[in-house]
């Protein structure tokens, strides 16, 4: 029988940033006889799987130093395969941390609601596609009874199941992290949490608020918000000083939305109007304006139409490309970077093109629904492209509106896709204009009053 001998690793080259090579290792190496039945692949991933835990112990070594700074380098980075983020709406809402900024009274809670509904139910919203998840609405202004007023007005009896609400939490400062963590760990397919309002969970600080102070409250959230990878946003009021720039509004001060991926600041021109504005800044999409007015049956806001930069990503026609190639019908591809270039009759080299679908894996998937891995073998770094048959179930509106018809009879759908409450409580237009822009308890009053004039 062959007398199996061990022998210790010898050691590695010193990598880049260390200070002095190993001097010896506790790894071992079994020396191979020639009755040693093992392939090729499988001593190629002993030898990787040997040099990634050398690797690893050089890096810890380094961490260790109390003067380590964690860096990568440039080809590192593009080495790294970021998942995607789809959007919550399409064009609309995207994963991360959110003022929603606005007057009192402005119509913020009407459109959290509305927001919250879509998303929970997975209807579109607008002219916008919406990817289902479960909601948590913090509604921390109101109480039940009035939540329970304003969603019927708002969506009849068609309720959805998915969507939470609470009109009690604790402070940043006293446990509102671990509530919210519950709550995820009870629904994980949670995709957006709605605080309304933000003050209502800040500990009580006075009149004066620092910068350092609002970034270090909005960046608690967005860790939170990031872990998770929900969206997350804050209601917020405005400053009563008049701004040209609307984000300038934003009451606090610039720690707020320097901390957070975007704000959205709805605004009317006047109170009692009916029509209002969105405009949207963020991190992951272009700068934009929403026009809108409020439907005079559900109080809903309606869609009227929208401005944008002209910022826009360019094509990528290697991600095309495959969008076309992985699909139902044709799930799934394994190959060299080559081989694919040649199914695809691709104009690009191979390295080029493994780079480019380790930084567009997300654009990837977002779009197409093909998820995108790589691991490399004795012999060549392998792609590997898969169709998500169980990615979320998009249902695309049907149309896209220009603009809203005032006329538009009350017993049909209004633009949100949510069938209007019937008219049996007949209600004029002055006293409509006074239940948009009233409290509540007033509206739902005088809404009563009419009915049994």
């Amino acid at each position: 029988m062959t007398e199996e001998r061990k022998m210790t690793a010898l050691d590695a080259p010193v990598g880049a940033g260390a200070e002095q090579p190993y001097e010896s290792s506790s790894l071992i190496i079994p020396e191979y006889g020639e009755n040693f039945n093992s392939s090729d692949e499988e001593m190629f991933e002993a030898q990787m799987q040997y040099e990634q835990e050398m690797q690893a112990q050089a890096k810890a070594e380094r961490e260790a130093a109390p003067d380590f700074m964690q860096t990568v380098s440039m080809p590192e980075l593009y080495e790294m395969v970021y998942p995607g983020k789809p959007p919550v709406i399409d064009h609309f809402l995207y994963p991360g941390t959110y003022l929603f900024v606005g007057a009192p009274k402005v119509g913020k809670s009407f459109m959290m609601g509305q927001i919250a509904y879509h998303v929970s139910s997975g209807t579109p919203m607008w002219n916008y596609a919406v990817r289902k998840g479960t909601v948590l609405y913090l509604a921390l202004e109101d109480d039940y009874r009035r939540l329970q007023e304003r969603l019927y007005r708002m969506f009849g009896t068609e309720a959805t199941p998915d969507l939470f609400f609470s009109v009690a939490s604790r402070s940043l400062n006293d446990g509102l992290i671990e509530q919210l963590n519950t709550f995820i760990s009870e629904h994980p397919d949670t995709s957006l949490v709605i605080i309304d309002t933000l003050q209502k969970v800040r500990e009580a600080e006075g009149e004066t608020y620092s910068y350092a102070r609002d970034y270090e409250i909005i960046a608690e959230l967005k860790a939170f918000a990031d872990r998770t990878g929900i969206c997350l946003i804050l209601v917020h009021h405005t400053r009563k000083q008049k701004s040209d720039d609307s984000f300038d509004r934003i009451s606090g001060t610039n720690g707020l939305l320097g901390a957070a991926d975007g704000a959205f600041v709805m605004y009317k021109n006047s109170r009692i109007e009916d029509d209002a504005t969105i405009e949207v800044s963020g991190r992951d999409q272009p700068d934009k304006k929403y026009k809108l007015t409020r439907n005079k049956e559900t109080l809903c806001w309606d869609f009227k139409g929208e401005d944008s930069s002209d910022f826009s990503e360019p094509p990528e026609p290697v991600i095309e490309a495959i969008g076309k190639f992985i699909n139902e019908d044709n799930p799934s591809w394994e190959g060299t970077a080559t081989e694919l270039i040649e199914k695809l009759a691709l104009d690009i080299k191979p390295n080029a093109l493994s780079l480019k679908l380790n930084v567009n894996a997300g654009k990837l998937y977002n779009l197409y629904f093909v998820q995108y891995s790589n691991k490399r073998t004795h012999k060549a770094k392998i792609i590997q492209l898969r169709y998500d048959a169980d990615h979320p179930v998009i249902v695309a509106p049907e149309v896209m509106p220009e603009a809203i018809n005032d006329d538009t009879p009350a017993e049909k759908n209004n633009s949100d896709g949510a069938t209007a409450v019937n008219s049996e409580i007949a209600i004029n237009s002055n006293t409509v204009s006074d239940i948009a822009n009233e409290d509540y308890d007033t509206a739902y009053q005088l809404m009563i009053e009419n009915a049994l004039a």
